[in-house]
């Protein structure tokens, strides 16, 4: 590093003037939207054409045809084996950074061959600290909270009830493995029928068993860098509706809202997340993290529900509010720690930028319906308004979200257009609309309910060839975006 930077005006001189190739290499451009505004020669290299070519920055590789991918890693390294890519990024100079959600060994060693650095922490590390074992050890050193907890093994109800009863948990249980997202990996056990439901997943896996409190989930998003940790806004998390998602307990969208909880309980999840954050910088890890949190609704105390060591679903509503309202999107410091760079801030000047913002809200679609069609059409990313009758239509075409102008607008951007398969659990898109989405008792708001019916209703299809079975993709919304 030869050069240093001082304060936010040389930071943003430093990336406008940027001649470092950077791609953003995922299904979709959602977690990063709007960052090539802010970074030049920053290209989204995507899957899914959400914009119907015409956003600038974005190069599209996908075969014609259907393509049966079973997780995002598999689809990152299809997109970094394509040849539109490999010349793509040969005649932009054969070298540069990516960035992405989900990536595996495969990916590390195609980035290398290609000349691209991955501007995250290894895949390594990120999975060692992806096993909510090992984030509940980092946090009990870091001096962060969680739920009542034990750790441990279980071939029986009556052997995990032993381990239960003498660490006093209580009957009613929460009990998650080491990995996965929490709709699939995260189990309710109050009596040995929940316990024989769901123990071919649990027996010979270690285990996290805590006691079921009742509580607020939520995220907050951050960055550990080599000043600190700086924390974007906290928004709670939208889980387990059956318009939106047809996994119990899965995430499916956030409401971000500044007067979501008291200003006290807010800081201090801020500074469970700087002390996360600056104990994963210890590890090695630096970047964008997301702290997920419990607010126990019955003390008012707080714990660590999970970390996920990546960009995420949270990070686009993160640099929508940081950008909007602070002048400076959240993730400009994780480009700062993976770029040839010095820098010095001051962190607590720029974490107060965004402490007021407007509320906001974002819905993850995904297909709830039991069945598999070829889609003949399908909605258009952009600017989309709900009428007075609760009928919605199409206002303009856009590639920046922040363009919603109220509560009767909403953003909805594209993932399965026409020609592609849908199935049961498919990702369809996702809205961001100002306003909240579900009420401060967390039930659904009818204009969420709406815009979601709606939304939906706009996809026709048919049923797929006989010729052309289709598998679906054992894809999650929370690791594809």
């Amino acid at each position: 590093m030869t050069e240093k930077l001082n304060g936010l005006s040389e930071i943003y001189t430093y990336f406008r003037k940027n001649q470092t190739p950077w791609y953003f290499i995922s299904p979709t451009s959602f977690n990063v939207l709007g960052i090539d505004q802010w970074v030049n020669k920053f290209e989204y290299i995507n899957y899914f054409d959400s914009f119907d070519s015409s956003h600038p920055r974005v190069v599209i590789a996908q075969e014609s045809g259907p393509r049966e991918f079973q997780s995002m890693e598999d689809m990152v390294n299809y997109l970094l084996q394509h040849k539109k890519v490999i010349d793509h990024v040969k005649a932009r100079g054969g070298s540069g950074k990516m960035l992405t959600v989900m990536f595996d060994d495969e990916t590390e060693v195609l980035a290398k061959e290609l000349g691209l650095e991955i501007a995250l922490p290894s895949n390594e590390l990120r999975q060692r600290i992806d096993s909510k074992i090992e984030t509940t050890r980092l946090a009990n050193e870091a001096g962060v909270e969680s739920a009542p907890n034990i750790m441990g093994r279980a071939d029986s109800y009556e052997t995990l009830m032993t381990q239960v009863n003498a660490a006093k948990l209580g009957s009613d249980l929460v009990i998650q493995t080491p990995y996965g997202d929490s709709g699939r990996t995260t189990f309710f056990v109050s009596s040995e029928a929940d316990w024989d439901k769901h123990a071919k997943k649990m027996i010979d896996e270690d285990l996290k068993i805590m006691k079921r409190i009742n509580h607020i989930p939520g995220t907050m998003e951050a960055v550990a860098t080599r000043h600190g940790t700086v924390a974007g806004p906290m928004m709670t998390d939208i889980t387990g509706f059956a318009e939106l998602t047809p996994y119990k307990g899965g995430w499916c969208g956030n409401d971000i809202s500044a007067r979501l909880i008291s200003k006290q309980m807010q800081e201090k999840i801020r500074n469970m997340a700087s002390a996360l954050g600056d104990r994963l910088y210890q590890e090695g890890y630096r970047g964008a993290f997301c702290l997920d949190f419990l607010l126990d609704t019955d003390n008012d105390e707080v714990y660590l529900g999970e970390i996920n060591p990546r960009i995420s679903g949270a990070s686009p509503p993160t640099n929508l509010i940081t950008s909007k309202y602070g002048g400076v999107p959240l993730m400009l410091f994780h480009l700062l720690e993976f770029s040839d760079v010095d820098y010095e801030v001051d962190l607590d000047a720029i974490q107060s930028r965004w402490s007021e913002y407007d509320a906001w809200s974002q819905l993850v679609l995904k297909q709830t319906e039991d069945k598999v069609e070829l889609i003949t059409s399908a909605p258009q990313s952009g600017i989309w308004r709900m009428k007075d009758d609760g009928e919605i239509e199409f206002v303009r075409q856009t590639i920046d979200w922040h363009n919603v102008a109220d509560e009767s607008e909403a953003y909805y951007m594209r993932v399965y257009g026409a020609g592609e398969y849908r199935y049961h659990g498919a990702d369809m898109g996702i809205l961001v609309t100002r306003g909240r989405m579900q009420t401060d008792d967390r039930e659904l708001h009818e204009r969420a309910k709406n815009w979601a019916s709606k939304i939906m209703a706009e996809f026709k299809g048919v049923p797929p060839p006989p010729e052309q079975p289709v598998i679906p993709p054992d894809i999650s919304f929370k690791k594809m975006f």
